[in-house]
């Protein structure tokens, strides 16, 4: 299951049900980000509908009466069930006042919408049973999420990752082909129909896909267990906290970066610009969202693998987002469940030129530890660069080493492994004082040990 902008198929409904767990605030901020999700497919948002609700685990989702409005600004294309067993007594609806900002929700017109989208998940027999009811595509958050991995994936181990989560949340949403549950296939799997085989299909794929991305990350475990030595920084942070532009401001390199929800998805591995002996070593992970889906935060463990093995970790917000705090909270979530705990934090507040000096004032009196930043701002990025310079200097060693003048090379490698601090030329060698991380100057001492 895929989705495609067509151009009779581009507008979107979306639907928010409010919960006892899950209301006010948290709700509107919620279908907000869905509708930044649904806009980075290339959909049109022409409204909202929400309703109050005891769970979100009921068969028709909604309550008839919401459906039936629903279904009207579909264009009536299905058929609600508007029959209630003997016994069954429909529970009172409850339609959620709450405004949800920039989305409109009233006096939306006759067929407005041909696809409706969920702000929860919906399983496989709920999809359906809606689908059937508004006779048009419905879609859950994590199928849109998915999509945009999908379509965002640009090496093959994100290809990999993002298409192992993606046929984890097809496989139990496969349908059976028009002729139906009774037809049968010739020949090799006789006696099995469509939809098994396409089941057996999917698990055959799978299976393929995990040996694939193993031996992928073996490759990966091997580039980062060379890069172990080096002092590295990983950008961890929320979707569109403008960590993409953060990387290239402090690389100085081209990484791609969007205003749009998880314009990026390979982790980008650069050297710290203007360059430092030894090099310090930046690499941008993925972006985090609230409700990831677990295949995919499973998935992009290698991935995030990065931030794991880092020597200091930069949690990247934007600042003028009101809602920064809970997305820091999500960052946290997903890093404990990698694993990562106790390397060095720092918090920087970007985006720092969208917020009045009160504002800035505000936070920093908040977050005394953190770093105000901006992106743009080539002051900020002069900070930053000192900052992680200077810690990665307090975790190098310092020693004194005496060259012989006849040691060829040594030199050379030393000035582009090394921090070279002083110089004193003596009769028969240099005696060079050194600043390196242990295994450097460990390997270099056995190495003059052996001239």
């Amino acid at each position: 299951m895929q989705l495609t902008a067509k151009a009779s198929r581009t507008n979107a409904l979306l639907i928010s049900i409010c919960t006892p767990d899950f209301k006010g605030d948290e709700a509107t901020e919620s279908l907000a980000e869905l509708a930044r999700l649904v806009t980075t497919l290339g959909f049109k948002v022409v409204g909202s509908q929400s309703q109050k609700q005891s769970s979100t685990k009921k068969i028709n989702v909604l309550g008839l009466g919401k459906l039936a409005e629903i279904a009207h600004l579909t264009g009536n294309k299905g058929e609600v069930n508007t029959e209630v067993e003997a016994g069954e007594v429909l529970p009172e609806e409850e339609v959620d006042e709450t405004p949800f900002s920039d989305i409109p929700s009233d006096n939306l017109p006759f067929a407005c919408a041909d696809v409706v989208v969920f702000d929860c998940d919906l399983s496989p027999s709920q999809l359906r049973n809606v689908e059937n009811q508004l006779g048009v595509e419905v879609f859950d958050r994590t199928g849109i999420i998915i999509e945009i991995f999908s379509r965002h994936a640009r090496t093959k181990t994100a290809k990999l990752q993002v298409e192992i989560a993606r046929l984890n949340y097809v496989a139990p949403r496969l349908r059976e082909t028009s002729c139906g549950d009774k037809e049968r296939q010739m020949g090799k799997g006789a006696g099995e129909t469509t939809l098994e085989l396409n089941r057996r299909k999917v698990r055959d794929q799978l299976a393929e896909l995990k040996r694939e991305l193993v031996s992928v990350q073996d490759e990966m475990k091997g580039r980062r267990s060379q890069r172990a030595e080096l002092f590295c920084v990983a950008l961890v942070g929320y979707t569109n906290a403008g960590k993409s532009s953060l990387m290239r401001a402090i690389t100085g390199s081209d990484v791609e970066g969007e205003n749009k929800l998880f314009a990026t998805l390979d982790t980008t591995v650069r050297a710290l610009f203007p360059i430092t002996q030894p090099r310090i070593l930046v690499s941008d992970t993925v972006g985090f969202i609230k409700k990831l889906p677990h295949d995919l935060v499973a998935s992009f463990h290698s991935t995030l693998a990065e931030a794991h093995d880092a020597s200091l970790l930069l949690y990247v917000v934007d600042a003028s987002d009101p809602s920064f705090r809970a997305q820091l909270d999500v960052v946290h979530g997903v890093l404990e469940e990698v694993g990562v705990e106790d390397s060095k934090k720092l918090l920087i507040l970007n985006k720092s030129d969208q917020l009045s000096r009160e504002q800035q004032q505000a936070l920093m009196d908040e977050f005394p530890e953190a770093m105000m930043t901006s992106a743009r701002d080539p002051a900020d990025i002069s900070k930053l660069h000192k900052y992680i310079v200077a810690i990665a200097q307090d975790e190098m060693v310092e020693e004194e080493i005496i060259v012989p003048y006849t040691a060829n090379g040594i030199i050379g490698e030393i000035r582009s492994k090394m921090s070279v601090t002083k110089e004193e030329y003596e009769s028969d060698h240099i005696k060079i004082t050194v600043r390196s991380n242990a295994i450097d100057l460990a390997r270099l001492k056995k190495r003059m040990q052996s001239l």
